[in-house]
């Protein structure tokens, strides 16, 4: 699909992409870039980073749209910021990509078919576990999230930790998260299981630099602590909320 075809269809679907992110000066600005040739409506979050991020992205001037705070105060965070700006802007998708570089924007033709496909679907890109140099706390990680997503749910998604995915806004924009760091991302995927909201998977390319040139935030006991407490609550409120909720929505969807 040609770029200029790309940029036009998302315009039509009233779609954005939204790049979060916190210290990676050494590879925000091709992200972006690279998010720029095939989408006009690009949301950078700088949630809070201490390095030159911040004079990186004002050199767009107004390519973007550039939300900034101080301290850092995680992903969920300037997810939900993001979600809440895009939603008052009149877009009704938000494809998510991460600012280290992972992320293939040539990929973004097969989300857009998806969104023409699936309306009302969260899509999420789903990585194989074998990729190279992938890390091994990430293979764990994503078993670990995968296994209990799919206890709170009754659902099976090949992963909940991507990063690469198309939130439908109307469905999740004015959702009030519990979390505000990693976590997000699996509590939104699971809320939405919950509510109904179709849950569609499609593979992708990830790209993992050699460990000496990896940039990662993830702080594995700090944040395993925070989703294992997380999986606590998700569980609890399963029972009482979750299923009850799954199972009304089957009953009136099917009418």
């Amino acid at each position: 699909m040609d770029t200029e075809v790309i940029k036009l269809t998302l315009k039509k679907l009233h779609a954005c992409i939204v790049i979060p992110t916190y210290n990676n000066a050494g590879t925000v600005l091709q992200v972006v870039e690279q998010a720029l040739s095939c989408c006009d409506d690009v949301m950078v979050v700088n949630d809070g980073s201490t390095d030159n991020t911040s004079e990186l992205l004002h050199s767009f001037d107004s390519k973007i749209h550039l939300i900034e705070y101080m301290p850092n105060r995680g992903k969920g965070f300037a997810l939900r910021t993001a979600f809440k700006a895009t939603t008052k802007m009149g877009f009704d998708y938000a494809i998510t990509i991460d600012s280290d570089g992972q992320h293939n924007i040539e990929e973004i033709p097969q989300f857009v078919n998806l969104i023409q496909q699936n309306p009302h679907a969260l899509i999420v890109g789903s990585r194989s576990l074998h990729a190279p140099n992938m890390p091994s706390q990430n293979t764990f990680a994503n078993k670990f999230s995968n296994f209990w997503f799919t206890v709170q749910t009754a659902h099976k998604l090949p992963d909940t930790q991507s990063g690469y995915r198309v939130y439908p806004l109307q469905k999740i924009g004015k959702m009030h998260f519990f979390t505000r760091r990693y976590e997000t991302e699996l509590e939104i995927l699971v809320r939405s299981a919950w509510k109904g909201i179709p849950l569609v998977t499609t593979p992708i390319h990830v790209y993992y630099p050699p460990q000496e040139e990896r940039v990662s935030h993830f702080r594995p006991k700090i944040d395993f602590s925070r989703i294992s407490v997380l999986n606590t609550f998700l569980c609890l409120f399963a029972i009482i909320y979750g299923y009850p909720s799954m199972l009304f929505h089957k009953l009136f969807s099917s009418r």
